[in-house]
């Protein structure tokens, strides 16, 4: 009978570590994702350890992180932002036609600042303007996030005659196409912008309003938070970090092209914010974890393509490991 007891009670500690495990794979299941495409990259892709490869790769991955980091927040408040792209390119486009202008031409320094304020400002001001309507009005996100979805861009491409906008200005391009002790700038915005948007999160009033929020919007109003206000101030967030990933995509270019910059953007933001472990119910915004989404995103496409696998093909990964990170979640809450 003890012996009976004994092997039920070893199973049982089996068991329990056995789920342990399951559990740490769970929640490390991003950066274990990441570091497994960095290893069958070691292995199969040719120059991968080279420093042009990260190089590369951290200029191409940048924008979305940013915009990524934005989406987390609006869907960690319970809703979602398909106006980031056009938000995009709307900055793109409003940021040359300030430094270049006669204004700019007297003062360069203040002209390339004001220049990218403006255009910071203009994308949050559509952020906050998604706010209010979904506050104000109760329109849903998808829809009220819709209008500038679609008259966003509109506005960038009647600002520019809907032509491509090409300048020489090195200030400004430094911002896309510029490295400090060899490290990109706009690696480092982002990795800034990520640190940072992680502190307030953690240590500011808020960062705990948005979860309360997201987690449960009616108890988050019986408490006392002001969930109109907080909303409002999520989407401007998630405009104003649009509009930083715009700027950065126009310096790379060395033009502003109101048709294709930004152009299915919002995509790959929700994509890597939900393969960074955002909860689609709202709740939780793993920042960090956005940030290693978008790695994991961009990562696949470089691999499949420096591999000579087409481009359509990277389209389909893409979905597979939407569809995964969604089941992964699903397992979570079912437990």
């Amino acid at each position: 009978m003890n012996n009976l007891a004994l092997k039920d009670q070893q199973n049982s500690n089996i068991a329990i570590k056995n789920n342990m495990i399951i559990e740490k794979l769970k929640q490390h299941g991003t950066l274990l994702a990441f570091l497994f495409l960095i290893l069958v990259n070691i292995l199969i892709t040719p120059n991968f350890l080279q420093i042009q490869t990260l190089y590369v790769n951290l200029t191409q991955v940048a924008t979305v992180a940013i915009v990524a980091i934005g989406m987390t927040l609006v869907i960690a408040s319970g809703g979602i932002d398909l106006s980031v792209g056009a938000l995009m390119a709307l900055a793109g486009t409003i940021a040359p036609l300030i430094f270049l202008s006669d204004f700019a031409l007297m003062s360069p320094v203040l002209g390339l600042t004001l220049a990218i304020l403006v255009a910071i400002l203009a994308a949050a001001m559509g952020g906050l303007f998604n706010g209010f309507l979904i506050s104000r009005y109760n329109i849903q996100p998808i829809i009220a996030t819709l209008i500038l979805f679609i008259s966003g861009r509109g506005i960038a491409q009647v600002l520019t005659n809907g032509e491509l906008q090409t300048f020489d200005h090195a200030s400004f391009e430094f911002i896309g196409t510029g490295r400090i002790f060899g490290v990109p700038f706009q690696a480092i915005i982002t990795i800034v912008i990520a640190l940072s948007m992680a502190w307030v999160l953690r240590r500011s009033i808020y960062g705990r309003f948005l979860l309360a929020v997201g987690g449960n919007e009616q108890a988050a109003k019986l408490a006392g938070v002001p969930t109109a206000k907080i909303k409002m101030i999520t989407y401007m967030i998630c405009g104003a970090l649009a509009g930083v990933a715009g700027i950065i995509t126009t310096a790379i270019n060395s033009a502003s092209d109101a048709n294709q910059t930004g152009q299915l953007m919002e995509l790959d933001a929700i994509a890597a914010a939900i393969v960074g472990g955002v909860l689609l119910t709202g709740g939780k915004a793993p920042i960090l974890g956005a940030l290693l989404g978008a790695c994991i995103i961009q990562l696949v496409g470089y691999t499949l393509l420096a591999n000579g696998v087409h481009d359509a093909v990277a389209m389909i990964a893409k979905a597979i490991i939407i569809i995964a990170a969604v089941y992964m979640q699903q397992m979570k809450g079912a437990k």
